[in-house]
């Protein structure tokens, strides 16, 4: 299957590399110190725009700039704060896939990627009836941890990118495993992927 593209392909992104992964639709907290991510996060005020998020490939969160996997995931900004040490706080929540084409540094130490946007393929993201086993399972999980919240529409079980991301968010996940998923163009084979590794668990 060819790659699936957006049509906007083509853009620049801020990188925020992380020792964790951000899928599509997932919360995410963090903590802001470094004045390369201070300045990066007044500039996405300025502008409304996003930064991305990446697996660390080689090197550390803070000091030197570090190497980042090839495909990362947009973080937008929906609250922020400060936290009891006096640092700035972001609530922010994943959106669009992209892919890394080349990577700049500034003299800052803010790494500045070239990017192309993701999108599913195929049509239709309709779940398939072998995975049906896969939203039953993520109704009850969101059953344990979002007791008290409003409860997702119905439908979106019957959507195999979202029951698909949810898993990925919400799955005791290994970060490779995490990695792989969001490096996944197709939903349907996102979710063979938890299901067989489901059936190859023992546990």
């Amino acid at each position: 299957m060819p790659p699936c593209r957006m049509a906007d392909a083509a853009a620049s992104l801020p990188l925020f590399p992380l020792h964790g992964v951000l899928v599509p639709g997932a919360a995410l907290d963090l903590r802001i110190f470094e004045r390369r991510y201070l300045d990066m996060v007044g500039e996405c005020g300025r502008n409304g725009s996003g930064f991305g998020v990446c697996l660390i490939l080689e090197g550390n969160e803070a000091g030197a700039p570090a190497t980042p996997v090839a495909f990362g995931t947009e973080a937008v900004i929906e609250d922020f704060g400060n936290t009891p040490e006096g640092l700035l706080s972001l609530r922010v929540r994943g959106r669009r896939r992209f892919h890394v084409l080349r990577t700049r540094v500034r003299d800052t130490g803010l790494v500045v990627a070239d990017i192309e946007w993701r999108a599913d393929a195929g049509a239709s993201s309709r779940l398939r009836p072998e995975h049906a086993l896969l939203a039953e399972l993520l109704r009850r999980i969101l059953l344990q941890v979002d007791a008290g919240h409003v409860d997702p529409d119905p439908a979106l079980f019957d959507d195999a990118a979202w029951t698909g991301w949810r898993l990925a968010e919400l799955l005791p996940l290994s970060m490779p495993q995490r990695q792989a998923l969001l490096q996944l163009d197709d939903p349907h084979a996102r979710l063979q992927f938890l299901l067989d590794g489901i059936a190859a668990d023992p546990n």
